[in-house]
């Protein structure tokens, strides 16, 4: 089992970015309401309704100007590890302290799907990289593709389909995009399928997964669903090298492990069963909220062996506030865990920030700290385990917790019982379809209900 890093030990700081969602069509003024999927766009809307300047609650994206400032706000010092005392975490502003390394996972074009180009695809890539270049300075960032990101949206063809409907228009230009990141052997694999390893630091090396060929909605996997790409081998491969040198492993990918086809799902879950000692964390983003997915041994269910966190979204889409997250993880020294030690959450409040008087700096706030909110003594995946517990009978720890989940901005809705016994249960599933991880939960529903509770909720 994990154990906490002893006291001094230096630890670092991660910043995690998912789902941007730049809508180069965003007007400030436009209607929020509109029979479109996506809305804040186009002529100036008379009354209550109009696009705020900064993001808007309802079916919008952002404008570039959001996600800039949300950038400008961080630090964009490069130095890897605190100084030792545990402190900068605990940072009640804008999250200052200096970032060891930026995780990207995707998701930059906004979700005016009916009208994109690989053009525009290509335009947002590029924009948005620029972007993180200019405000994050020299700090490395670690990308992995998001579902967004080809057109149609959902499309990647695997590597075996060449020619123009191949993917290598938009995985050249990522290689082409992101080369100062990544290095050389990443950059070949990120062209031939869309994922990559990379060292972060010594001792800790980074898998980003292209999660689109586990996707639901990728109906290339109709050819294949298996291992499309062959990415599930390579990665035990990738694995087992690190559990040879003795390196840690942090994986970051776009769509969370649960939201996969089953027969990909449980192969990854068998995969991080087998290599629990060498994952020191997972990171995903997709769903725009605040949860994550808990993985348990095979053989008895029962013994939590890893977490997947999913981080929420950077847009708006749909009634949320913009935000972002930071990790603290054990730093760079002989014997490092490289696990997750705490997070906080950051958001833009839409409501006070669009009411500031034109040309204030909107102010990002700290929403919460994981462990200081919920009373975890660690962040390891035993705690997450016995959290999803305490919140079964802690109803003012569950509304928190729903609180965060929606980064602030929750439905006017409450989440009644049939609501929370289906949020429990995603939070005990770290693999697809799988009614059994749910059973020691109360209150209990029929798992074919619970799965119909989750296709309510989604997003994204």
């Amino acid at each position: 089992p994990p154990v906490p890093p002893p006291p001094g030990a230096p630890t670092a700081r991660i910043l995690f970015l998912t789902d941007l969602h730049w809508d180069r069509q965003y007007v400030p003024g436009s209607a929020a309401a509109c029979p479109d999927p996506l809305c804040c766009r186009g002529a100036l809307h008379d009354g209550p309704g109009a696009a705020g300047f900064w993001g808007t609650y309802g079916k919008c994206d952002l404008p570039l100007h959001t996600i800039d400032a949300l950038l400008a706000q961080l630090p964009n010092a490069t130095g890897h590890t605190s100084d030792g005392t545990g402190d900068s975490i605990s940072d009640t502003g804008n999250g200052t302290g200096a970032f060891a390394a930026a995780y990207w996972t995707g998701d930059i074009p906004a979700h005016d799907v009916w009208q994109q180009s690989r053009g525009d695809q290509l335009r947002a890539l590029r924009t948005v990289t620029a972007l993180l270049r200019a405000r994050l300075g020299g700090l490395r960032v670690f990308p992995a593709v998001g579902n967004h990101e080809a057109t149609p949206v959902n499309a990647f063809p695997p590597p075996y389909v060449h020619g123009n409907q191949s993917a290598a228009w938009l995985y050249d230009a990522m290689a082409e995009a992101w080369q100062g990141w990544l290095p050389p052997a990443a950059l070949r694999t990120l062209r031939a399928g869309g994922f990559y390893t990379a060292q972060v630091w010594p001792g800790l090396r980074l898998v980003s997964l292209n999660m689109n060929f586990c996707s639901q909605a990728n109906f290339w996997l109709l050819i294949n669903s298996t291992d499309p790409a062959g990415q599930l081998q390579w990665l035990m491969g990738v694995l087992a090298d690190a559990e040879r040198d003795g390196e840690k492993v942090h994986i970051i990918g776009h769509i969370p492990p649960a939201h996969c086809l089953r027969s990909w799902s449980w192969n990854y879950y068998r995969i991080v069963s087998r290599f629990e000692g060498t994952i020191a964390a997972q990171f995903f983003g997709h769903t725009h909220l605040d949860e994550f997915e808990l993985f348990y041994d095979e053989e008895t269910l029962s013994r939590p062996v890893s977490i997947a966190f999913v981080a929420p979204s950077v847009t708006t889409y749909i009634n949320l506030n913009p935000g972002y997250r930071v990790y603290e993880v054990a730093g760079s020294y002989p014997g490092s865990s490289h696990a997750v030690l705490d997070h906080e959450t950051f958001i833009l409040n839409l409501t006070e920030a669009n009411v500031a008087p034109p040309g204030t700096a909107p102010r990002w706030q700290r929403l919460y700290s994981a462990r200081e909110a919920y009373g975890l003594p660690t962040a390891f995946p035993a705690d997450w385990d016995r959290l999803v517990r305490r919140l079964q009978d802690d109803e003012r720890l569950f509304q928190q917790f729903w609180f965060h989940l929606h980064k602030g901005h929750p439905p006017r809705e409450p989440c009644g019982g049939p609501c929370k016994a289906a949020l429990l249960c995603a939070l005990r599933s770290g693999r697809a379809a799988d009614p059994t991880l749910c059973q020691p939960l109360r209150p209990t529903l029929p798992f074919p209900r619970i799965q119909e509770l989750w296709q309510q909720r989604q997003l994204c």
